[in-house]
């Protein structure tokens, strides 16, 4: 009798314990959740994910693996005991899957197309790579606004009267009044053959003088020139772990923020990675009027498309098509469309944040660091304008 206590008492323990564990597993995926209906979906998504996990005992994954991805190494001893050393490689080639506030982004499968024009590279910044200027090859599949092309990624409608009478806020004074940083620091340029450089993944340095933290280091000075108050954030937040950066680099911002509430504009600077129907690099450029090769730069400006809260999304995208515009009448071609997406990007953070990719992986360290300081230039012109 008393050994059918116990073992009911067991029992007991045991089905309120899976209750629990059950219960916190449901919290845990709603988390994010606005209604019951996205809670719902939420759960119907994850149930499968979570029965392979359990199927393979691989409940609390810390390397960022897919079930799939672990399932696949799972079957092959030799990759199973190089784990580690896959989820790295797995980390880095996620380029456009930025991890936000938990959450994985899904990239956009179904890029607007540009046309690429033939040109050459000055002598002193060939390090090999093909150059190409890509410009839009007509309006259908943007939005236009003035010499600004947007292509829109969300299911927002955008209008005419979103970009009208729109002027940058005068910075804050007494104060820093921008901020730098880079989400994807290591992200680097392709310096001349010959040149020493020790890479840590493709196309990726920790060495600042050929990654986007020497753009930002160009951009910072040109802003200073100007009067402005600038913070230059110099961390890597991608080395030595890709996943997950973005968390990082919000963590960060945000405690910027609470000591300096005078910033007003945060520049996250990027550089993008394009490739041939091969799958090889090229540069993309522009040409100067005064014979100077740039690299061309395009603005990434995030919404609440994802779920999650962003009400002011449309602020950083009127700002975005303001510097844009004022870009392009100086220098057509160094500006690509604008891309508005659905992940955030932690631009919520303010009304001026922007995700600024200058160049590709393929250009020349120089001809990014020219176009940085020109689009500093630029913003520094109509920040520091007298306000009408």
């Amino acid at each position: 009798m008393k050994q059918k206590q116990r073992a009911a008492q067991i029992l007991r323990r045991l089905e309120a314990g899976l209750l629990a564990a059950g219960t916190l597993w449901a919290a845990a995926v709603t988390a994010g959740s606005d209604t019951a209906a996205s809670a719902l979906d939420a759960l119907r998504t994850a149930l499968p994910m979570s029965a392979l996990r359990w199927e393979l005992g691989d409940f609390w994954p810390q390397d960022g693996l897919s079930p799939a991805a672990a399932l696949a190494i799972g079957e092959a001893p030799l990759l199973l005991a190089a784990r580690p050393a896959v989820a790295e490689r797995w980390a880095l080639e996620r380029q456009e899957v930025p991890e936000e506030d938990g959450e994985t982004k899904v990239p956009v499968t179904t890029p607007v197309m540009e046309t690429p024009l033939d040109t050459e590279t000055p002598v002193e910044q060939d390090n090999g790579v093909p150059a190409k200027t890509l410009i839009p090859s007509g309006s259908d599949g943007y939005f236009v606004s003035g010499l600004t092309y947007i292509s829109n990624r969300t299911s927002h409608a955008l209008t005419a009267s979103d970009f009208q009478n729109f002027t940058a806020p005068a910075p804050a004074e007494n104060g820093p009044q921008i901020l730098i940083v880079h989400t994807h620091g290591s992200e680097a340029y392709t310096p001349v053959p010959g040149t020493d450089v020790v890479w840590s993944g493709d196309y990726r340095t920790t060495d600042y003088r050929y990654n986007v933290v020497k753009v930002g280091d160009e951009m910072a000075e040109v802003f200073v020139e100007a009067g402005l108050s600038v913070l230059h954030d110099r961390t890597l937040y991608d080395y030595p772990s890709y996943s997950g950066a973005y968390d990082r680099s919000l963590a960060s911002i945000q405690r910027y923020l609470e000591e300096y509430p005078t910033i007003q504009y945060i520049l996250d600077v990027h550089r993008d990675a394009i490739e041939d129907g091969q799958g090889n690099q090229y540069k993309v450029v522009s040409e100067l009027n005064d014979g100077r090769t740039a690299a061309q730069m395009s603005l990434v400006i995030g919404s609440d498309g994802s779920g999650l809260s962003h009400p002011n999304w449309l602020q950083n995208l009127r700002l975005a098509a303001t510097l844009q515009n004022a870009v392009l009448e100086e220098h057509p071609s160094l500006m690509r469309p604008i891309t508005l997406r659905n992940s955030r990007y932690n631009q919520h953070a303010t009304t001026g944040s922007l995700l600024l990719e200058v160049g590709a992986a393929g250009n020349a360290p120089q001809e990014a660091i020219l176009a940085g300081r020109l689009f500093a230039g630029k913003m520094a012109e109509i920040l520091t304008a007298p306000q009408t």
